[in-house]
């Protein structure tokens, strides 16, 4: 590596959800073990696009910097992940920053995730409790199903599935593979299990498990490597048992 080197970038820009949008191109000078958080720091620093003229920085999300808040998601280079965990020298260049098409654009590369935490509050992705007064030590749960619910609680609210994923669209009411995935999560909860009907019927309507495709992309975009697809397949066991369970009518839970 020499001094001189630099990076190049083309991000996709835009003002807000209305205006139109554009391509800008960067170059800024190579650092080691630079992210694309880091470029675009420098270019928020230093906003000159490649051809010399005085722009606007660049605007995006970060919270965390550590993959763990979800909120640097963005397309680089075509796929969707979080920008803190991608290095620059492991990508192409030039490195094409576009934002997330599944969600409005707030600017640039900033978008509105509130379509997923809609879908959150939908199927009521809680433990919902009392907390005016101690209820004190809840059910334990067996150490082997706590294992793999640890796996499905590791999820960001990142986005990327839904991204990755071909039927979540403005076409679609779909609600995508994490808010299912979080259904079945607080339903294998002790104390949340108390609500596992109502969640499986709200994922019976329009917008739940029938509007999956099985494409399968949401699992392998996942930064987590959660088993969304595993659960996917699991609710639609639980869903036909909660099926018959509404149609023949049941004081048993299920």
């Amino acid at each position: 590596m020499t001094k001189s080197k630099t990076i190049r970038f083309e991000i996709y820009r835009q003002d807000d959800l209305n205006s139109t949008p554009y391509m800008e191109e960067f170059e800024i000078p190579y650092r080691p073990n630079m992210n694309v958080i880091s470029a675009l720091m420098e270019i928020r620093r230093n906003p000159f696009n490649k051809k010399g003229d005085k722009t606007t920085p660049v605007s995006w999300d970060m919270g965390c910097l550590e993959e763990v808040c979800g909120a640097c998601s963005m397309v680089i280079n075509g796929k969707p992940r979080q920008s803190c965990t991608a290095l620059v020298d492991q990508l192409e260049q030039p490195i094409r920053l576009e934002p997330m098409k599944t969600f409005p654009v707030v600017r640039d590369l900033q978008v509105d995730r509130s379509r997923m935490f809609d879908s959150l509050k939908k199927v009521k992705a809680w433990i919902p409790i009392d907390g005016t007064y101690d209820l004190g030590p809840g059910p334990r749960m067996p150490e082997k199903k706590r294992q793999w619910a640890y796996e499905l609680s590791k999820c960001m609210t990142c986005g990327v599935c839904l991204e990755a994923c071909p039927n979540v669209n403005s076409k679609s009411s779909f609600i995508g593979p994490a808010p299912l995935s979080q259904v079945r999560l607080f339903n294998a909860h002790p104390t949340g299990a108390m609500n596992k009907s109502e969640r499986l019927e709200t994922i019976m309507g329009d917008g739940g498990l029938g509007n999956c495709g099985n494409s399968q992309n949401c699992v392998e975009a996942c930064p987590k490597g959660i088993p969304l697809t595993t659960s996917i397949a699991a609710l639609n066991r639980d869903t036909s048992f909660q099926m018959f369970k509404s149609f023949f009518g049941s004081d048993q839970q299920v």
